[in-house]
């Protein structure tokens, strides 16, 4: 019996802990801090890093001493007959003699060091690996910032749906409660038949409302899961709520902060692409200048007719060569030239395209900057509209049951009323969201 009491605390023990690492539990910030580490384009652009890092280390050895080894065997199945003058052998003149050169096998085994001198592209080359990796680091910092847009609007949209869920099943419980109470009226003779089937339709689209409200909700979890890089079937909880997001995301000051342009990520990209574009003028440039290369060699070499290159008795012979080898271009029909002013061409355009982006970074500053006070406005409208639909809602139900007012009227404040409550939700995901573009605007993450 001991033992079982034993093995069923281990099974739930385990139990407990595969159901701790098969759910998530975050708050807002710690939602972007594991997407940061664990979002799948996150992972691939740290990848492209340590490829750009792999790509900056095989350029450089391009101009480092390289060793290469060779083994040559040849075995001439029949070898080639070569007619010389009988003469030379003291034969009559005008005749041949069939001889054979060589042996029949040769084995050959040489190393051979070469050595890059110069070679204007490779400088310009190790320059480009630099500033390819210096693309892969910036290009990190960019997937950063919209991986962390995309988790507070994912995370938004989670809280939004939840918030509508709420709201609508508050609305269900009053509008059930009003039916069941206008059909007892009925009943008395006190209401119209159309007071209830006024307040039916109303239920129903509040049904239907509310079953929009659950499959979006569980679309949105699953999208939340997916920006964070979990497998979409895992439970998630979300620890903030929607009202601390609100608050926690107005913050008047980002209004007046100063925009910084040569620090922005994305000036920094397009004035990356400029010095790339320089350094491919410079590429071209180079390949009409002379490179020079060195090496050195050694060879050890036999030759027989009974395999018998690895016995004692073996002859082998040395060699070594030394040597140096200069390249020069002198005439390509223009091509090289031709390709020299494409490269000056994309440079232009991409000086251009730095203005273009320079200007448009300031514009997208200036707009933001608007929508986010637009947001913040709005959003206090709302509250204030939702609180006084609210208690209109109220007067005219306490007026329909006391024979006041018609139920068309009843139907008109609570439509009104879930119309507040829309759009003060709404508003809520609208800061988040222009404070995050906000952000992203003035380079801040």
């Amino acid at each position: 019996m001991k033992k079982i009491i034993i093995l069923l605390l281990f099974l739930s023990s385990v139990y407990f802990i595969e159901a701790q690492e098969n759910s998530y539990s975050f708050t807002l910030n710690e939602a972007v801090n594991f997407a940061l580490k664990n979002n799948y384009t996150a992972k691939t652009s740290k990848l492209d890093i340590e490829a750009a890092e792999k790509k900056k280390w095989e350029t450089t050895t391009m101009g480092l001493p390289q060793i290469d080894g060779a083994i040559d065997y040849q075995n001439f199945i029949k070898q080639g007959i070569t007619l010389i003058p009988s003469e030379i052998f003291g034969g009559p003149p005008g005749e041949f003699e069939e001889v054979t050169f060589g042996t029949k096998q040769n084995l050959n085994a040489t190393v051979t060091l070469t050595q890059l001198l110069f070679d204007g592209s490779y400088l310009v080359g190790l320059q480009s690996a630099k500033t390819y990796l210096k693309i892969s680091n910036l290009a990190k910092v960019k997937t950063d910032q919209n991986i962390r847009e995309a988790v507070i609007n994912a995370y938004g949209n989670v809280l939004i749906a939840q918030e509508t869920i709420l709201i609508l099943e508050k609305n269900k419980v009053i509008l059930e409660k009003n039916l069941n109470e206008t059909k007892v009226i009925l009943e008395n003779g006190l209401a119209e038949v159309q007071d209830v089937e006024q307040q039916q339709i109303t239920l129903s689209t509040i049904d239907n409302q509310l079953n929009k409200a659950k499959r979006f909700e569980t679309i949105a979890k699953k999208m939340f899961n997916l920006t964070l890089g979990i497998p979409i079937e895992i439970p998630v909880e979300l620890n903030d709520n929607l009202e601390f997001l609100a608050l926690n995301s107005s913050d008047l000051n980002l209004i007046n902060t100063s925009f910084d342009l040569n620090n922005h990520i994305d000036y920094k990209i397009a004035d990356n692409k400029v010095v790339s574009e320089e350094l491919f003028v410079k590429f071209e440039k180079s390949q009409a200048l002379p490179s020079l290369n060195a090496f050195i060699n050694y060879s050890k070499y036999a030759n027989n007719d009974n395999n018998v290159f690895f016995k004692n008795d073996g002859n082998w012979f040395d060699s070594s060569l030394f040597g140096v080898s200069l390249n020069v271009p002198i005439f390509s029909s223009l091509q090289r030239s031709s390709r020299t002013q494409q490269a000056k061409i994309s440079l232009m355009q991409s000086e251009i395209e730095l203005t273009e982006t320079s200007q448009k970074l300031k514009l997208q500053v200036i707009t933001a900057k608007n929508k986010y006070q637009f947001s913040l406005d709005q959003y206090q409208t709302s509250k204030q509209n939702l609180v006084l639909a609210e208690s209109i809602a109220e007067k005219e139900q306490i007026k329909f049951f006391e024979g006041l007012s018609s139920s068309f009227n009843l139907t008109n404040a609570q439509n009104q009323l879930y119309n507040k409550q829309q759009e003060y939700i709404q508003s809520i995901l609208q800061i988040i969201q222009t404070k995050v573009e906000l952000e992203n605007a003035l380079n801040i993450y």
